[in-house]
C-alpha cells in the first residue's frame, strides 16, 4: 500500500473516531505535500463541515468550485517569520493601545478607521510587552466573534478586518502557550479558521496567515519540550520561541518559518549494523519467506506454485524455499490445511491416517477460538466452501464394527461438536440439515442407536478399555444432541424446524431406554445415567418434545418418563435420606429434579383434560413400617426444598410453583405437608422470610404463596369445602381461624411487611459476582460446559415471562427454566452482607397451635459446615423483587384494605419506587452497544438487563392494582415524579443495535406494561400524574416520538405493546382536551407544554410524527373489522384528530377522508343486498357489527373536519352527502348512529357555505335505496332532515337537539333557506305551545326553535320569512315575557336582527307589542336585554322620518331619557368595557334622534 493511501484510510478513521481528533489529522493531512492526500483530506473535511450544526447558514457553501480552488491552499510561497520583539522599555504608552483597541472594537466607528485601528494593534503587537494590555481586554474572544461574524450570511461587512484580526491573534498566540493549549482543544475553532481560508482562498496574505494559525494550535503540543521530552529543560524557555522537531519540516509543508530542534530524536535508537547480519539464520530465514511472498504476491499463489509441476529458476538459490518452509506455509495457511486434510481422509488407507487428519481440523477450531476471542476465524469460512460434508458422511452411516471404528468415531463426533459450538450463534442451515438428516435416516442409524446398548455389547462390559471407549463415544454423542439442541433459538428454516421437531422426539424415546435404572449394572452406572439426565434436561427444555412420534401420543411419552425420573429420585435421594451425607448421586439429583420441571410444563400442555396430577403421587413410608397404611401424596418433594445444595432447592420449589398452578397440585401439596410444623403455609412462609436462603430459592416459595392465594378460600369454615386455605389455632383461647382471617394472622404472626420491608433495603442491582477467595459452603466449585449441569444456575433463561406471553400474577415461574448455552464461566453468586437487626423468627413461629414441636427440617446452626461459616445476611436481587410484587398483588386482590393499610404502614410502595431506576438499564444497555474491555460478558449484562425489566413489570402491575384499591398509596408528589421520569426514560431508551431477540421481547413486555401503568395513572388520578407525564414527554420528545413509533410499528409482531401504547396516548390527549376544557375561563392557567401542542408546534422530527400518523392510520385500516387493533387504533385516531391540526393535514394526504367514505359507500352497499335478502330486513347489529364501523368512520370524518376547510372540500368531491343520503334509512333505525351523523353534518356544514348547498341536491339517483324503510329519503338531505325536525316531540332529545344545531348551521345558506321557504318548514314553529303559570320556564324545543329563528333573521330573506309568518312577531313577544337560564335574549336579537333592514321597519313600528317590548327592555334589570333594546330602537329609527315621529309622542322617549340619564350616573364617558361603551352610544344616538325636529 503506498504512503498515500496509508496516510488517507488514517485520516479516514480518525475522522469516525472523534471530531476533534478528526479536525486536526484532516488539517494535518493538508500540510502534506502530496496531491492526492490533500484532496481526499479535503473532501472528508467538506462533509465533516457540512454535518455540523447551522451548517447551512454558514459560508461558504461547500461546493464544486470550492474543491477545486482549495486542494492546494495552504501551499504557500513566502512563508511567514514567527519572531517577536521584546525591548526593554516601552514605545507606546498602555493608554494609547487602550484607545486603539476601543477604535478597532467600537460598532459606531466606520469599518474603515476600524481597520487602521487594527493594523496598528498588528504592529504595536510585535512588541511582547504590550500583549498584556489587550489580554486584560479580551483581545481573543473579540476576534473569534469577528470570525464568527464573517462566516455567517451577512459576513461580507466585516470582511476588511478579517486579515488585521487574523495577524494579531497570531502573535499573540505565538507568546503565549496557555492560550495555544486552550483554543487547540477547541475544534469548531478550527473549523472556523477553515472556512474563512475558503472564503478568502484568492487572498495568499489570509490564507497565510490562517495557515500559521494551524502550526501554532496544531503543533503546540509537539512544540513544548515539558510535554515529550524526559528530561525537560532546566530554564524555561523565552515565551516568544515556537521550535519543532526538524522531523515536522521534513514531513509538512509549513507556511511559517520557526526555529527547530532535534534532528535526531532522543529516543532513536542507533544499532551498529552487523556485517554478517544477513547471514543469521532467523534473519535469513525470515528473509527468504518475505522475499517469496512478495515475489508471488501472496501465500495462495506461492503453494499454487509450489504444487505445480514446473519449475522455474527465477532467483537465487538462497532464496529458495525449503521443505520445512513449504510446511509452514502449508499448515499456517488455514484453508489450504482443512482442503489437505479433507483430502488426506478421503485417500487415508487406515483408521490411523484419518483420525490424524480430522484431529487437525479440530485444532483449527481451538486456533480459532485462541487468536479471534468473541469473533469467527477463518477456518468456520474456509470449511463452507469445502465438501467435507462429503468426506466425512460414509464414517456416520455404519455401525463401529470393532474398537477402531469407535475411536475414528469418536474423533468425528468430536469434530461435528467443535464445529457446532463455533457456529452456535449462526450455526448454518445446511449443516443443521446435513445432521438431522443423518439422525433420522432409517436403521443403521448408528448416532442414535449407540446411545442405546445392545444385549452383546452389554456382556462385553467386562473389558475396561472398551467400556472406557464406549462411555467416551456415548459423551461425544450426548455432547453432539445437546449442541445441536441449543442450537436452534433462531432458526427460522421451515423445512430444518420440522426436522427438529421429529428429531426431538425420537431422541425422547432414545433417551428413555437409556434410563434402566433397575436394570444397569455397576451401581446403576452413575456416570452413565447422569449423562442421560442431562441429556433429558437440556431435551425436555424445548416445548413440544413429545408431540412429534408417530408411535406415541405425547401425554403416553411424558408418562413414562414420570415414572422413570420418579423412580431415579426416590431411589438416588428420598429412600436414602438425601445428600446429607454424601454427595453420591449429586449431579443425578439435580437434573432429575430439573427435567421433572420441564416435563410438568409439557404434561400441562399435552394432559388437555386429562386429570394427571395422581401420577406425580407416590407412595409414602419406609420399608420398615410395615403397619403404615400407604399413602398417596407430594411428600417425596419436601426433602428437596432443604436440601444443602441451593440449585436442587430452587428446581425443587421451582416444581412446586408449576405444580400449584392447578388447584389439584395445591390440594396435593398441602395434604402431603400436614405432618410438617406449620403446614405448607408455614414451611414456604419460613423459606420466604428465611435472610440467609439465596434469593432464587426465595423467590420460588413467594410464587407458590401466590399460586396458593389464587384459589378463593372462605372466611369461616365451611364444611365439605375442598380449599379451606391457611388454618390457625390457639390453645389458649380455643380460638381457630381459617381462610382470610388465618392469613391475615399468620402474615402478623411472622411480621411479613415489616421482613419487606427489610428486603427492600438489602436490594442489590448489580452484576452476580464469583467470589473466587472463598468456597462454596456445599462443596467445591466444579467447571462446567455443556455435558454439565453443576452450576447449572448459569443455565436459566430470564425472565420466562418475558420470553413468553405475559402472563397472569399467578402464572408459572418456573417456565424459566429453559436450558441455554454456557460459556464455560464458573458458577454466579450473590454477594452477602452481614445479617441486619430483624425481628427474628422464633424456631416455633410456624408451628401451628396445637401441634407438637418439631425438629426443623433444616440444616442445624451448630452443624461443622455452618459453625465454621459466618452468618450472613445475602442481599435481595431484582428477580426476588418480582415475586414479591407479584405475591403483594395477590394479597391486595384477597384483602384490598387491610393490605392496603399495611402497605402504607410499612411505606413498601415508596421503596419498591425508590428501587426502580432506569440509569442502571440505561447504563447495561450502553454496555451491549458498545462493550468495553473492562466490561463483563454479554451474557451477564444481558441477564441483569432482564432482571431489571421484570421488575419493572412486577411493579407496574402492582402499582395498578393499588390505584384500583387505594390512589392514595400512589399518588404522592415525592413518589409520583421520579416514577414518571424513571418510566419515561425507560421507555425511551434505544434497542435498535440490541441483537438478542429475547432481551427486546422483555422490553416490548415491560414496556406495555408501563404503559399500562401510565394509562391507569391518568384514569384515576389525572390531575395529579398529567403535569409531571407531559412534562417528562416534552424533555425527550425526540425519543418519545421515535418509540411511538416503533410500538405501532410492531402491531403484528407484538399486538399487545401496541394495543397498550395506543390506549395510552389516546388517554393522555383525551385528559389534555379535558384539562384545557376545565381551564379555559382560568387566567391564571399555568401554560404548560401539552403533548398536543408538541404534536403542531415542534419542527423537529416531522418525519416521525408523519411516520406515526401513517403507522396509526395503517394499523387502523389494516386490520380486519373485529380486530381489538382496529378500535384500539381508531380511539387514538380520534383523540389526534380532534387536538392536532398537523394531524389532520397528514390524515388528509393519507386520504383518510375518501377511505372512511368509501367504507360507508361499502357498507350502505352491503345494507342494500341485505334488505333483498328474506329474513334480514332490520339492521343486523351483533351479526355483522355495521353499527361500530359505521360509527367509527363518521366519527374520524367529523374529526377530520373540524374546522379543516381543506378537510371539508375533499369530503365536498367525495360525495359525502350522497352518501349519508343513502344512509339515512338506517339512520333512522339508530339513535346513536344518527346522533353521531348529525354531529357529522354539522361539523361539516360549519363556515362552509359549498357544504350547505350540497344537501339541496337531489342524490336519489346517485345512490338509489328501497322505500320499504320507514322515512325513505326524499330527493335531498335537506328534506329528510327537515321532516325528522316536524316530528314533535322526537323520541330522543339528544337527536331532536343535534337537528335542530344543523339545521341552524344551514340556515346561515341561502340555499337552505330557500328549500325551508318552499316547505313551509316554519309553520311548525306557530304550533308551539306556551306555559302556562307565573316563573315557567320555555321548554328546551322552544329554545332550539328560538336559535335557528335568530340565525335564519340574520339575513335579509330570512327575516321576510318570519314577517310572513302569521303570529310569528306576537308568539315572539309572549315568548320574551319567559325566561330560559341560558338563553335569555334570543326573542329581543331576533327583533334586534329585523329593525336592521328598512323594508321591515313598517312592519315592526305598525305592532304595538314589539314596540312596547323594545321599549320595555330600556327598563329590564338584565344589562343585555337593554343593550338589545338601545340598539333595535337605534336601528328602528335610523333613516325612518315616521318612526321618530311615532316614538317621539309616545312612552319610548321618555324611557329613553330615563335609562340616558341613569347610564351616565353609572358610566363614564371613557368607558372601557366595549359593551357599555355601546350601549352608552346606542342612548345617545336615540336621544338626538327623538329631540330632533
Amino acid at each position: 500500500m503506498s504512503l498515500n493511501l496509508c496516510l488517507h484510510s488514517v485520516v479516514e478513521f480518525i475522522f469516525y473516531f472523534t471530531q476533534k481528533s478528526c479536525m486536526k489529522s484532516l488539517h494535518l493531512a493538508f500540510k502534506i505535500p502530496k496531491m492526492r492526500v490533500r484532496s481526499l483530506a479535503l473532501k472528508l473535511l467538506v462533509c465533516h463541515l457540512t454535518r455540523e450544526e447551522g451548517a447551512e447558514r454558514k459560508r461558504p457553501s461547500m461546493d464544486a468550485r470550492v474543491l477545486a480552488k482549495a486542494t492546494n491552499l495552504f501551499i504557500v510561497k513566502k512563508p511567514i517569520e514567527l519572531k517577536l520583539d521584546d525591548r526593554k522599555e516601552l514605545i507606546i504608552k498602555l493608554e494609547t493601545v487602550e484607545k486603539v483597541y476601543e477604535i478597532f472594537i467600537s460598532d459606531d466607528i466606520d469599518l474603515v478607521l476600524r481597520k487602521s485601528a487594527a493594523e496598528q494593534l498588528a504592529v504595536i503587537m510585535q512588541d511582547i510587552k504590550m500583549h498584556a494590555v489587550v489580554k486584560k481586554l479580551c483581545l481573543i474572544d473579540k476576534i473569534i466573534e469577528y470570525l464568527n461574524e464573517c462566516v455567517g450570511e451577512d459576513g461580507e461587512l466585516i470582511e476588511c478586518l478579517i486579515q488585521p484580526s487574523l495577524t494579531l491573534l497570531r502573535k499573540v498566540l505565538c507568546a503565549d502557550p496557555g492560550a495555544r493549549v486552550s483554543l487547540a482543544q477547541q475544534a469548531s475553532l478550527l473549523t472556523l479558521l477553515f472556512r474563512v481560508s475558503l472564503i478568502f482562498h484568492e487572498d495568499c496574505t489570509v490564507v497565510t496567515e490562517v495557515g500559521a494559525l494551524f502550526c501554532l494550535l496544531l503543533f503546540d503540543e509537539v512544540s513544548r519540550m515539558d510535554m515529550w521530552s524526559v528530561i525537560p529543560p532546566r530554564q524555561p524557555a523565552s515565551p516568544s520561541v515556537f521550535s519543532l522537531p526538524v522531523s515536522i519540516f521534513r514531513r509538512y509543508h509549513l507556511p511559517v518559518h520557526v526555529l527547530g530542534h532535534h534532528a535526531v530524536s532522543p529516543y532513536s535508537i542507533v544499532l551498529p549494523l552487523s556485517a554478517d547480519c544477513l547471514a543469521l539464520k532467523p534473519v535469513s530465514d525470515m528473509l527468504r519467506i518475505a522475499w517469496n511472498l512478495s515475489w508471488y504476491h501472496g501465500t495462495e499463489n506461492l503453494l499454487k506454485q509450489v504444487d505445480s509441476e514446473t519449475k522455474i529458476q527465477e532467483f537465487l538459490d538462497t532464496l529458495k524455499l525449503s521443505s520445512e518452509d513449504i510446511l509452514t506455509l502449508k499448515v499456517t495457511h488455514t484453508a489450504r490445511s482443512l482442503q489437505d486434510c479433507l483430502h488426506a481422509v478421503v485417500q487415508a488407507a487406515t483408521h490411523r491416517e484419518v483420525r490424524a487428519a480430522v484431529t487437525s481440523m479440530s485444532f483449527y477450531f481451538l486456533n480459532d477460538r485462541l487468536s479471534f476471542k468473541g469473533g469467527t476465524g477463518p477456518c468456520g469460512a474456509a470449511l463452507k466452501s469445502l465438501a467435507w460434508h462429503t468426506a466425512l458422511n460414509r464414517f456416520l452411516q455404519v455401525l463401529p464394527a470393532c474398537i477402531e471404528d469407535e475411536k475414528l468415531l469418536i474423533d468425528i463426533v468430536h469434530f461435528l461438536n467443535k464445529l457446532l459450538k463455533e457456529q452456535r450463534k449462526n450455526t448454518s442451515v445446511e449443516l443443521l440439515n446435513w445432521l438431522l438428516e443423518l439422525l433420522l435416516r432409517p436403521s443403521p442409524n448408528p448416532l442414535l442407536d449407540l446411545l442405546v446398548l445392545t444385549e452383546s455389547q452389554a456382556r462385553e462390559e467386562t473389558d475396561d478399555f472398551r467400556t472406557a471407549v464406549r462411555q467416551q463415544l456415548q459423551k461425544e454423542l450426548m455432547a453432539l444432541y445437546n449442541i445441536l439442541l441449543l442450537s436452534f433459538g433462531a432458526v427460522t428454516n421451515r423445512k430444518c424446524l420440522e426436522l427438529f421437531y421429529v428429531f426431538q422426539t425420537q431422541l425422547a424415546l432414545k433417551l428413555l431406554q437409556c434410563l434402566r435404572v433397575t436394570d444397569a449394572p455397576h451401581f446403576y452406572g452413575l456416570p452413565s445415567l447422569e449423562r442421560t439426565l442431562r441429556g433429558m434436561a437440556h431435551l425436555t427444555a424445548l416445548p413440544g418434545w413429545s408431540s412429534h412420534s408417530p408411535l406415541a401420543k405425547p401425554f403416553e411419552i411424558c408418562g413414562k418418563y414420570l415414572s422413570g425420573l420418579l423412580e431415579v429420585i426416590t431411589s438416588f435421594y428420598v429412600e436414602r435420606g438425601g445428600n446429607a451425607m454424601s454427595f453420591m448421586g449429586k449431579g443425578v439429583t439435580k437434573s432429575t429434579i430439573l427435567c421433572l420441571l420441564h416435563l410438568s410444563h409439557e404434561m400441562m400442555d399435552e394432559a388437555q383434560s386429562l386429570e394427571w396430577m395422581p401420577l406425580w403421587f407416590l407412595p409414602l413410608g419406609g420399608h420398615g413400617e410395615e403397619h403404615t397404611p400407604m399413602q398417596q401424596g407430594l411428600a417425596w418433594l419436601i426433602p428437596l426444598w432443604v436440601d444443602r445444595d441451593p440449585e436442587v432447592r430452587f428446581t425443587s420449589l421451582g416444581l412446586g410453583s408449576a405444580l400449584t398452578t392447578l388447584e389439584t397440585g395445591c390440594l396435593a401439596l398441602a395434604n402431603s405437608c400436614q405432618n410438617i410444623s406449620g403446614g405448607l403455609w408455614g414451611t414456604v412462609m419460613n423459606i420466604l422470610l428465611d435472610q440467609l436462603e439465596c434469593s432464587m430459592v426465595r423467590r420460588e416459595a413467594a410464587f407458590i404463596l401466590q399460586n396458593l392465594l389464587v384459589i378463593p378460600m372462605p372466611s369461616v369454615v365451611v364444611k365439605d369445602y375442598t380449599w379451606q386455605g391457611p388454618c390457625v389455632h390457639d390453645e389458649d383461647s380455643g380460638l381457630s381461624l381459617v381462610g382470610k382471617p388465618a392469613l391475615q394472622a399468620l402474615l402478623y404472626h411472622c411480621h411479613f411487611y415489616e421482613h419487606l420491608h427489610q428486603m427492600m433495603k438489602h436490594c442489590y442491582l448489580g452484576l452476580y459476582t464469583f467470589d473466587s477467595s472463598c468456597s462454596a459452603p456445599n462443596g467445591t466449585s466444579e467447571s462446567s460446559d455443556l455435558n454439565g449441569l453443576d452450576d447449572s444456575l448459569k443455565f436459566w433463561r430470564v425472565p420466562s415471562r418475558m420470553s413468553h406471553q405475559d402472563r397472569d400474577p399467578s402464572s408459572l415461574s418456573t417456565s424459566e427454566t429453559m436450558v441455554a448455552s454456557s460459556s464455560g464461566s464458573v458458577g454466579l453468586s450473590s454477594p452477602v452482607t452481614s445479617a441486619a437487626s430483624l425481628p427474628e423468627a422464633s424456631h416455633d413461629q410456624f408451628v401451628a397451635p396445637g401441634q407438637p414441636e418439631t425438629v426443623s427440617p433444616r440444616l442445624p446452626h451448630d452443624s461443622s459446615l455452618s459453625a465454621l461459616l459466618p452468618r450472613p445476611c445475602i442481599l435481595v436481587t431484582p428477580p426476588l423483587l418480582s415475586a414479591i410484587c407479584s405475591l403483594s398483588d395477590s394479597l391486595l386482590v384477597i384483602a384490598p384494605q387491610d393490605t392496603a393499610s399495611a402497605f402504607r404502614q410499612a411505606r413498601l410502595i415508596e421503596l419498591l419506587c425508590g428501587i426502580a431506576d432506569a440509569t442502571l438499564i440505561e447504563t447495561c444497555v450502553q454496555e451491549l452497544k458498545a462493550p468495553l474491555p473492562s466490561s463483563p460478558p454479554v451474557e451477564h449484562t444481558q441477564a441483569q438487563v432482564s432482571f431489571l425489566l421484570e421488575y419493572l413489570a412486577s411493579l407496574s402491575r402492582l402499582l395498578q392494582s393499588c390505584l384500583l384499591v387505594d390512589p392514595d398509596l400512589v399518588i404522592q408528589d415525592e413518589l409520583l415524579k421520579p416514577l414518571i421520569t424513571n418510566i419515561i426514560r425507560v421507555l425511551t431508551i434505544c434497542t435498535k443495535d440490541l441483537f438478542d431477540a429475547e432481551l427486546a421481547l422483555a422490553f416490548y413486555q415491560t414496556w406495555t406494561h408501563l404503559f399500562n401503568l401510565l394509562a391507569t395513572l391518568l384514569r384515576k388520578a389525572g390531575t395529579a400524574s398529567l403535569p409531571p407525564i407531559t412534562t417528562g414527554l416534552a424533555k425527550h420528545w425526540a425519543a418519545v416520538v421515535d418509540m411511538f413509533c416503533k410500538c405501532v410499528g410492531l402491531s403484528t409482531t407484538c399486538p399487545s405493546l401496541c394495543t397498550a401504547s395506543l390506549q395510552f396516548l389516546s388517554i393522555l390527549l383525551t385528559e389534555e382536551a379535558k384539562r384545557r376544557l376545565r381551564d379555559k375561563d382560568k387566567t391564571d392557567s399555568c401554560p404548560n407544554s401539552t403533548v398536543a401542542s408538541l404534536l403542531d408546534k415542534t419542527q423537529e422530527n416531522q418525519k416521525s410524527l408523519e411516520q406515526l400518523n401513517e403507522a396509526i392510520i395503517q394499523c387502523y385500516e389494516g386490520k380486519p373489522s373485529k380486530d381489538v387493533l382496529k378500535r384500539v387504533a381508531a380511539n387514538v385516531l380520534l383523540s389526534l384528530l380532534a387536538v392536532s391540526r398537523r394531524a389532520q393535514k397528514l390524515a388528509l394526504k393519507a386520504d383518510l377522508i375518501d377511505n372512511c367514505i368509501e367504507q360507508m359507500k361499502h357498507i350502505s352497499a352491503q345494507l342494500s343486498l341485505d334488505s333483498l335478502r328474506p329474513g334480514k330486513a332490520a339492521l343486523r347489529k351483533k351479526e355483522d357489527g355495521f353499527v361500530k364501523e359505521l360509527s367509527t368512520a363518521m366519527q374520524l370524518l367529523r374529526n377530520c373536519l373540524y374546522r379543516n376547510e381543506e378537510g371539508k372540500e375533499a369530503a365536498l368531491e367525495a360525495h359525502l352527502v350522497p352518501v349519508l343520503h343513502s344512509l339515512w334509512p338506517w339512520l333512522l333505525m339508530d339513535d346513536s348512529l344518527m346522533q353521531i351523523a348529525l354531529q357529522l353534518l354539522c361539523v361539516y356544514t360549519a363556515n362552509f357555505p359549498n357544504g350547505c348547498s350540497s344537501l339541496c341536491w337531489s342524490s336519489s339517483g346517485q345512490y338509489p335505496v328501497l322505500a320499504v324503510y320507514r322515512g325513505a329519503p326524499s330527493s335531498s338531505l335537506m328534506l329528510c332532515i327537515l321532516k325528522l325536525a316536524s316530528q314533535v316531540p322526537l323520541e330522543n332529545p339528544t337527536v331532536q337537539q343535534m337537528v335542530f344545531m344543523f339545521l341552524s348551521n344551514l340556515a346561515l345558506s341561502h340555499d337552505c333557506k330557500g328549500v325551508i321557504q318552499k316547505t313551509n318548514f316554519l309553520q311548525n314553529f306557530l304550533s308551539l305551545t306556551l306555559p302556562k303559570g307565573e316563573n315557567k320556564r320555555l321548554s328546551n324545543l322552544t329554545i332550539l326553535w328560538l336559535k335557528l329563528l335568530l340565525n335564519i333573521s340574520y339575513g335579509e330573506d330570512g327575516q321576510q320569512m318570519i314577517l310572513r309568518l302569521d303570529g310569528g312577531l306576537d308568539l315572539l313577544t309572549e315568548m320574551s315575557k319567559f325566561k330560559h337560564k341560558r338563553s335569555p335574549c334570543l326573542p329581543l336579537l331576533i327583533f334586534h336582527n329585523i329593525c336592521f333592514s328598512p323594508a321591515n321597519k313598517p312592519k315592526i313600528l305598525a305592532n304595538e307589542k314589539v314596540i312596547s317590548v323594545l321599549a320595555a327592555c330600556l327598563e329590564s334589570e338584565s344589562p343585555s336585554a337593554q343593550r338589545i333594546g338601545a340598539a333595535a330602537l337605534w336601528a328602528l329609527i335610523h333613516n325612518y322620518q315616521k318612526a321618530k315621529t311615532t316614538l317621539k309622542n309616545s312612552s319610548v322617549k321618555r324611557r329613553v331619557d330615563e335609562a340616558y340619564s341613569k347610564a351616565k350616573k353609572i358610566f363614564s364617558d371613557s368607558e372601557e368595557n366595549p359593551l357599555n361603551a355601546y350601549y352608552l352610544k346606542c342612548l345617545e344616538n336615540l336621544m338626538q334622534q327623538l329631540t330632533c325636529p
